[in-house]
């Protein structure tokens, strides 16, 4: 379909711009504070001004980064798409809407992974789409798909932990949502396949790959590649 790939390189070069568009927006007031300090500390002793605009450029940042976060999860709250569970073909307008909300992710990536775990992370998180329960430990930069992620009380993303809410094959978008349930440990560096749900008070072990569409009971642990039942929780054990 070659009007699908004249789409794509429209699509891609347009973002390219806006993303640009969204970086420099959040600069802005950082840059206005340190040229008002700049200023300001003009006549200042050396020390005195090298320390002001020291700390002045590292608040400068973290102004930033939270302002880069706060404008991608609102544009990400606006423009979320509200996709089918199933299959669509990859040359798609679908496909190519699903990829427009993943490279915005992919645009706080790095911003991101300073915050999290935090509130900061998950109010992040939330605006994306993510269903994120009280008390959660988000501690990864991979949860992808959000809109399409259920993730309840109490439960742990280990670091580098990836979820996906979609997986490409035979020429098809298959998408399909996760859901973890309360009281959760997901481990670093494990990688959730679409359509997955995880009981309650379950444990999936560090790098281990949980194939599609699996359904962990509660209480239990799974590890390995692919993932399988290692054994059922210790109810004393706690999180």
């Amino acid at each position: 379909m070659r009007i699908f790939d004249v789409v794509q390189h429209v699509l891609t070069t347009i973002f390219f711009f806006l993303a640009a568009i969204i970086w420099g927006a959040a600069l802005i007031p950082p840059i206005f504070g340190m040229i008002c300090l700049w200023t300001e500390s003009a006549n200042w002793d050396p020390l005195v001004r090298s320390v002001a605009l020291g700390f002045g450029t590292g608040l400068s940042y973290i102004a930033w980064v939270g302002l880069l976060l706060l404008e991608i999860g609102l544009i990400g709250a606006i423009l979320r798409p509200r996709l089918p569970e199933g299959r669509v073909p990859l040359r798609s307008f679908t496909t190519i809407r699903w990829g427009m909300i993943g490279a915005l992710h992919r645009m706080a990536i790095n911003q991101l992974g300073l915050v999290i775990p935090s509130y900061i992370g998950s109010f992040y998180y939330r605006l994306m789409g993510c269903k994120v329960g009280k008390g959660a430990q988000l501690n990864s930069t991979s949860i992808n798909d959000s809109f399409m992620v259920y993730i309840g009380d109490r439960t742990v993303i280990g670091g580098g932990a990836a979820i996906n809410g979609h997986i490409v094959e035979k020429g098809e978008l298959v998408l399909s949502p996760v859901r973890i349930g309360k009281n959760c440990v997901i481990g670093s560096g494990s990688f959730i396949n679409p359509g997955c749900m995880i009981g309650d008070g379950s444990v999936l072990a560090s790098r281990a790959v949980l194939p599609k569409w699996t359904n962990i009971p509660p209480g239990e642990i799974w590890g390995g590649i692919p993932a399988r039942r290692i054994r059922s929780r210790n109810v004393t054990e706690e999180e």
